[in-house]
């Protein structure tokens, strides 16, 4: 089987949708390796470089030219003999020849329209129209969640049918066991306190951070923080100025995917007090990493963090501080919480999801 795919976030972005792309290639050419991986776009990065190394991935330059992913992409992957065109990313091609060719497309979240306040109006139409047209076209829609599956039945009027929810994993690096040698340079890089509770995704509103920064006041307790800054960024700044706890959050920057691997281990708490999320990797992250998770009883939240993560009102700093403190003082509870995470997340590993993928894929063939 030939398989195509837009791979233009597997070359361009460095985080979500990017490392969905890369991760979902990365498993399907390691545990269904009788297939061919296409990836297609205008041009490549360094990013998944030792992906595209693998015999069974090959890189297809597509047709240069404004539009040419909307208009072109498809009949290129019609050109070549695919048997099936993925869009990763909530998008498919508008324009296709007479050549057979099934299609799928991935939507990871309808966040734009439950929360229309986060996104311009302009985005907010061109996001709904492009997801509504890959929806209707599509043979199957992959939903990376259960609340995802949700909001695409009632907001895009998809029939369940047409849908399947498949997990998506994480990076390699987070379920790998990293040397001394590592974990003493990391912290020594970082200049990480000895101990403290962590927070990783990009510094917006919807991800709630200063709700965590309110929390944490008056405890002592250090916060590190990954994650790219947004304007969001200087309602905490200014917060922490006001309550003089400049010393106790530390930002990080410039921070690679191995090195993120042994922050999430050496922390004693991963804090992730979201509003909304189509899946939230960063939890699935924590528990390969046997890091106690806190997060929001919102959304699709629970079903990445399991029954073993201790779950808050998101609106609630009173009810995230109360949390966050019980974990920090009890390190029974912590390792008992670790051990069974560890256990639930078993279901978010490499093979697992590659065998749901191919299955969908030989479904509609």
């Amino acid at each position: 089987m030939k398989i195509a795919f837009d791979a233009k976030r597997f070359f361009h972005n460095t985080s979500g949708l990017g490392n969905y792309s890369r991760d979902l290639v990365r498993i399907l050419s390691q545990y269904e390796p009788d297939n061919e991986y296409l990836l297609l776009n205008k041009n490549k990065s360094e990013r998944g470089k030792d992906i595209l190394e693998r015999s069974n991935v090959k890189f297809i330059e597509t047709s240069k030219g404004k539009f040419s992913r909307q208009l072109k992409m498809g009949k290129d992957a019609q050109k070549v003999g695919a048997d099936i065109f993925h869009g990763l990313s909530g998008e498919l091609p508008l324009k296709w020849d007479q050549k057979p060719i099934k299609k799928i497309v991935t939507i990871h979240d309808l966040i734009f329209v439950r929360y229309p306040q986060y996104y311009s109006f302009f985005d907010r139409k061109i996001h709904f129209w492009k997801f509504k047209k890959a929806a209707d076209m599509a043979d199957k829609i992959i939903a990376i969640s259960e609340q995802t599956k949700r909001d695409i039945i009632e907001f895009l009027k998809v029939p369940e049918s047409k849908i399947e929810v498949i997990y998506q994993g994480c990076h390699k690096a987070f379920k790998e066991q990293q040397f001394a040698e590592q974990i003493q340079m990391a912290k020594d890089k970082f200049k990480l306190p000895e101990r403290f509770i962590l927070n990783v995704g990009t510094i917006e509103d919807r991800k709630n951070l200063l709700n965590v920064v309110k929390a944490i006041k008056d405890t002592g307790i250090p916060l590190v923080v990954v994650g790219k800054k947004t304007k969001y960024y200087q309602k905490i700044e200014s917060f922490l100025k006001k309550n003089k706890m400049k010393t106790q959050v530390q930002f990080l920057e410039g921070v690679s995917m191995d090195e993120l691997a042994v922050i999430y281990k050496l922390a004693d708490i991963f804090v992730y007090p979201s509003f909304f999320e189509g899946f939230g990797i960063p939890i699935i992250e924590a528990l390969f990493s046997k890091t106690v998770v806190v997060t929001s009883n919102t959304s699709c939240l629970p079903e990445a963090g399991g029954k073993d993560s201790v779950y808050i009102d998101p609106n609630n700093e009173f009810d995230i501080k109360a949390k966050i403190k019980f974990l920090w003082e009890n390190e029974s509870e912590r390792k008992r919480r670790e051990e069974k995470g560890f256990e639930f997340v078993q279901q978010f590993n490499d093979e697992p999801i590659a065998k749901n993928l191919m299955e969908l894929y030989q479904k509609i063939i």
